[in-house]
Order: C-alpha cells, then sequence, then structure tokens
C-alpha cells in the first residue's frame, strides 16, 4: 500500500472535493478555466482539492494539434462523427471526453522548498489509481504507449492496453495533477475518430512529427480490462473510499460550490474563461 501521508501535508485535515459531472458544449470552458483557478487558491490557502468532470461528444485538442497541416478538415471528419472540439490549456496532444470517460484532477499546494517535481507529481497520480483498484489483482503499469492518441510516459495501462492517461498544470504555488479514465463505452470509437483526425489534418504526414500513428487497438476501457461491470460514479467512489480508509482526513464537498459564488472566485473564473475563449478563436474562425 501507498504512503498516503506523503500525499498531503501533515496539516491537511480536510480535503475539498467538487464533482462538476457531465458538461455540454456551452460550458466547455468551464472546468479548464477552474482547474487553473483552483489550483491558484490551493496554493495560496495550502489546500488539496480534487475535481472530477467529464465533457460530452469531445475532442480536447492540446496545442500542437492546433499546428496540424489541414487543422479544418481534421475538425470537420470529428465533427462527422460526432465529437465537437475544444483547445485545452495544458498537455500537447488530444484526448477524447465523453459520458464514459471521468477526468479527475488532484490540486496540491507547493509549500516552501517541499515542491513536487514532475515525476513525483506523475507517481502520486499512479499510485492512487494503483491503490483504488488493488482488489482487482490486476497490475496497473506506467509506460508510454506510443500508437495511442496522447502518448506520455505516465500512460496507464492492463496487459499493456491503455485506459487512462496523465498530465499536469503549475499555476502560481499549486500543482494540478490530472487524469483522464476511460471507464465504459466504445473505446475503439473514440480511438477511430482520433486517428481520423489526423490521418485526415496530416496526410502524408501521418505519424510524423511528434503526431502519434494512432492505433485504436492498444487501447480499452477499464471495464473491458478488469472484466467486470464498472460505472462513473463507482470510480468515483473507489478513488475516495481509497483516501479515506489510508488518511486521517475528512472529504468537504460542500465548500467549493460556496466559494464559487465569492467574488475572488467569480473574478478568477471570469479572467480563466477569458483566456479559454481567446485560445479558441481559432476554431470559430475556421
Amino acid at each position: 500500500m501507498t504512503n498516503f501521508n506523503e500525499l498531503f501535508t501533515n496539516n491537511t485535515e480536510t480535503v475539498f472535493l467538487y464533482d462538476q459531472h457531465c458538461l455540454t458544449e456551452k460550458d466547455y470552458y468551464l472546468p479548464f478555466a477552474l482547474t487553473d483557478t483552483l489550483t491558484t487558491f490551493a496554493g495560496i490557502n495550502t489546500q488539496p482539492i480534487i475535481h472530477f468532470w467529464q465533457l460530452d461528444q469531445a475532442m480536447i485538442l492540446g496545442m500542437k494539434d492546433t499546428r496540424v497541416d489541414d487543422l479544418k478538415s481534421g475538425l470537420n471528419a470529428l465533427k462527422e462523427d460526432g465529437y465537437n472540439s475544444v483547445i485545452r490549456n495544458a498537455g500537447g496532444l488530444g484526448v477524447i471526453a465523453d459520458a464514459g470517460v471521468l477526468n479527475v484532477s488532484l490540486i496540491l499546494p507547493n509549500e516552501g522548498n517541499k515542491k513536487i517535481s514532475i515525476d513525483e507529481a506523475y507517481t502520486y497520480m499512479w499510485d492512487w489509481i494503483k491503490c483504488a483498484f488493488e482488489d482487482t489483482n490486476h497490475s496497473i503499469n506506467a509506460f508510454e504507449v506510443t500508437e495511442s492518441y496522447c502518448p506520455g510516459t505516465f500512460d496507464l495501462s492492463i496487459n499493456g492496453k491503455k485506459f487512462a492517461g496523465i498530465a499536469q498544470r503549475r499555476v502560481k504555488d499549486g500543482t494540478a495533477i490530472m487524469i483522464y479514465l476511460s471507464v465504459t463505452g466504445d473505446q475503439q470509437r473514440r480511438g477511430k475518430s482520433v486517428r481520423r483526425f489526423y490521418e485526415t489534418s496530416l496526410h502524408e504526414n501521418f505519424g510524423k512529427n511528434g503526431y502519434p500513428p494512432v492505433n485504436p487497438s492498444v487501447m480499452a476501457n477499464l471495464e473491458d480490462l478488469l472484466q467486470k461491470k464498472m460505472t462513473i460514479n463507482e470510480v468515483k467512489k473507489r478513488l475516495i473510499s481509497v483516501l479515506l480508509d489510508n488518511m486521517s482526513i475528512s472529504i468537504d464537498e460542500q465548500i467549493v460550490p460556496k466559494l464559487l459564488t465569492s467574488d475572488w472566485f467569480e473574478t478568477e473564473i471570469n479572467k480563466q474563461t477569458d483566456k479559454m475563449h481567446q485560445r479558441n478563436l481559432l476554431l470559430k474562425q475556421l
């Protein structure tokens, strides 16, 4: 069992939890704006926060994705497959979001000289996921699945099949460690849609210049890999339960909704939302 006492500071008694559930297209910017706002808040107030969120039928593009040879054709291919698009503020390559994919942000403060290293941050998330599914008797490994979409050193896989990817974002004195978990739904369809995006937008440059040669067969859902029915809500419960079972903390779901109505939060979220609008102007101009 991982030593979860290293995850939070010795003074941590309460971890804030905010669950945004599944957001439709009109609210696509919100989780990204909120992540930066919560990360800033966490650093200022030395307050760990867990943020659950989902988007309905979206390809979350990284900045590198906006530099493909023919972005408009790629976006049209996604639209034909039923996916809208949004450009995020972290990570270089795109991932799919839908009702079967859970996004989790573990937001931690950096205290003084105890700044969390990049590898430590990734390892915290990996350990958390491993412990949440320890009872399934499946090994969860971390290595780059090169033919997956958005490949990275800390891709999480079972029997070589990727089901999750981790990114991180640092804002002032806070660190947001973010993971998407493919829990249920048609993962093959997701992979085929991302492959089609790159094929259509890169043409003869598909799989070159740092863009992944996406092969849908190297990815799968947790539900399929564990060979048991798995829901988004069950995954959330597992993640929270493993913290409560191994640490002397409480989880508070009431505070963040109240904080969101404060002047500071409204100002920060509006500022971050404006940045998302600016970042996504490119999509509206095509």
